[in-house]
């Protein structure tokens, strides 16, 4: 039952971040009136499919991302060409259906052969009927369907490139902007469940230690080391203890409500810093709101600075393949983490979803900073970047993340199957 637990939990913390930074996307994608054609948690064979109002959403077989297709992004797989031969389903005056294929079993159709059409701009079609020109209005939601597969028309007018530089830069901002604001959302749960530091504790004392000579003990609450008030100041205390080698000092503690003032004698190591024997903890309380909402500002800020010093030892070369990570070792240390409880979780959750944002506004082709940058440029220059080469740009760029994605995870297994940590 503990191992169905870890699963599900493991499971809906991929799902969670990835589905609120593609939501962004969609979200704010509809907002500019573009049709979003597809919404997809994982890339590959679908395994799941469901259509809801004018987009599709699925789950598909690779779980390493997702993505929401809209229209005027790629090419439109389906087309209808001047002397085809289809037929029209036509309703209140105007065009609700196109058929390409099957003509034969469609009933109720107008059928004839394509002699103009603009499913853009005009909106409309002119077929060929036992020799007479029809001219007929095709309603702007309307379908190709064709192989039993149903394709709403994308007017121009619903397409990504027609919105403003503005509108689509926010459609693909959103995606990072939502992990931001989930890691925020989490960081804030986090401190609520675990609450905040209020002091430091004693928590492990050394044998053979100062510490121990002198009487520590775990649970006591370091009030002042030196006449200096310690409180949450880990590095504080460290300080002055590693300063003090061979000099007594006094540390006065809070055992049983009550001040213990201890006096012991720091001994050097080996760097000739000064050791008592003690790992300290923080003691913890409730939270309150404003607290809350700093601390979640300030793990953050921490998070976001370690993140980034990750990426900078990348890239000056400074790590070993085994120092990445991919979807392998991150569910690993994710079902790690979740068999130590929620709270542990819920922080580690707001890392991932914190991690993605950053990542995907790299610079990187096919992630969303590299479609920002086209985007700035066309600012910049008054006209797009051409469209073949920015999709040539944004296919490399995924074809190497994929490969990189290969390499790591081909790694990761090796690793387990070798029983590394």
């Amino acid at each position: 039952m503990e191992m169905i637990r870890v699963i599900f939990m493991t499971v809906l913390v991929f799902f969670v971040i990835v589905t609120i930074h593609e939501w962004g996307h969609y979200y704010f994608a509809k907002r500019a009136g573009i049709l979003v054609r597809e919404f997809a948690i994982g890339f590959g064979p679908k395994l799941f499919s469901i259509k809801r109002g004018e987009t599709r959403f699925t789950l598909r077989l690779v779980p390493a991302g997702g993505f929401v297709r809209m229209a005027g992004e790629d090419p439109e797989i389906v087309d209808v060409t001047v002397g085809q031969t289809i037929a029209l389903r036509v309703k209140n005056d105007q065009v609700t259906r196109i058929y390409l294929d099957r003509l034969d079993e469609r009933s109720g159709v107008v059928r004839g052969e394509v002699t103009a059409i603009d499913l853009e701009k005009d909106l409309f079609v002119t077929l060929d009927v036992e020799g007479d020109n029809e001219r007929f209005s095709v309603h702007p939601t309307a379908l190709l369907i064709s192989r039993g597969k149903e394709t709403q028309i994308a007017p121009v007018d619903r397409q990504f490139g027609s919105k403003s530089v503005g509108a689509r830069a926010m459609s693909i901002f959103a995606g990072p902007l939502m992990n931001f604001v989930l890691a925020f959302i989490l960081f804030m749960v986090y401190i609520q469940l675990a609450g905040t530091p209020q002091g430091l504790l004693v928590d492990k004392v050394s044998k053979g230690m100062p510490a121990e000579q002198a009487q520590l003990q775990q649970g006591d609450l370091i009030d002042t080391v030196n006449g200096v008030k310690i409180g949450t100041d880990y590095d504080k205390m460290i300080d002055i203890i590693g300063a003090s080698a061979g000099k007594p000092i006094q540390l006065n503690v809070i055992r049983n409500g009550e001040l213990q003032p201890i006096k012991l004698t720091p001994v050097a190591d080996d760097q000739g810093i000064g050791k008592v024997g003690i790992t300290a903890a923080y003691q913890f309380r409730s939270a309150t709101v404003g607290e809350t909402i700093t601390g979640a500002a300030k793990l953050m800020k921490s998070m976001t600075i370690s993140i980034f010093e990750g990426f900078k030892k990348i890239i000056l070369g400074d790590f070993k393949l085994d120092d990445l990570g991919g979807p392998v070792r991150t569910a690993e240390m994710t079902s790690e983490i979740a068999r130590k409880g929620i709270t542990d979780l819920t922080s580690w959750t707001a890392l991932l979803s914190l991690y993605l944002g950053i990542f995907n506004l790299l610079p990187i082709p096919a992630l969303d900073g590299s479609r920002l940058i086209f985007l700035g440029l066309e600012a910049v220059r008054g006209r797009p970047v051409n469209p073949n080469r920015e999709s040539m740009v944004h296919f490399i760029g995924f074809a190497l993340i994929m490969l990189l994605m290969l390499v790591v995870t081909y790694n990761d297994i090796l690793r387990l199957v070798r029983g590394e940590p």
